[in-house]
């Protein structure tokens, strides 16, 4: 069933203003919408996928727009830069516990998403999920999606590995956001 021209509108103009209200509570504590948004990535991200380009593609921003972001947040101690070991022009930035710390800010929507019953939430995060792959899709954008639901992730007896990295995986890292993401077809 195709929806209306009205339904259609009436849902871009749902998530057009739940996505205001989101950004409008995620300034203060210093940091504005952009700054929280990296911390939060970041935070998600296994070690892999945490350099400012990856950064920038996650949240849709142009590179120099992450990069004086990344470096904001650097100098308020709430991310560290990190140096490549084998490529020394290659920089990746990890969460502080400040950084973490910063996270801890509880908003409407949170309490609004909180208050919804099981069924709806479900309902709610699949309907998200499949706005947000095909969305993705016309935009060539990437799925950034959880290890363990990646193509390339292999559970062993051993422990977990990534089959396109060709690294074994800690258990935590499985649970973490990847850039390399391949939906399982």
């Amino acid at each position: 069933m195709v929806m209306e021209n009205e339904e259609r509108s009436e849902l871009r103009a749902l998530i057009d203003r739940i996505s205001r209200l989101n950004a409008a509570e995620d300034w203060g504590g210093g940091l504005n919408p952009t700054q929280r948004a990296a911390i939060a990535y970041l935070s998600r991200a296994n070690r892999y996928s945490r350099m400012p380009s990856q950064v920038a593609d996650y949240l849709s921003a142009t590179r120099g727009t992450v990069s004086q972001t990344l470096k904001a947040l650097a100098r308020k101690g709430l991310v560290e830069e990190r140096k490549s070991q084998s490529d020394r022009r290659s920089v990746s930035y990890a969460v502080t516990a400040p950084g973490l710390e910063a996270l801890q800010v509880s908003t409407a929507i949170d309490a609004a998403v909180a208050g919804l019953e099981e069924k709806a939430a479900a309902g709610l995060a699949a309907a998200l999920k499949d706005l947000l792959k095909t969305a993705l899709k016309e935009r060539e954008g990437r799925s950034f999606g959880i290890c363990k639901t990646c193509r390339h992730h292999r559970a062993g007896v051993k422990g977990a590995s990534c089959a396109l990295l060709q690294v074994d995986l800690a258990p935590e890292e499985t649970e973490e956001v990847c850039y390399e993401h391949e939906a399982v077809a």
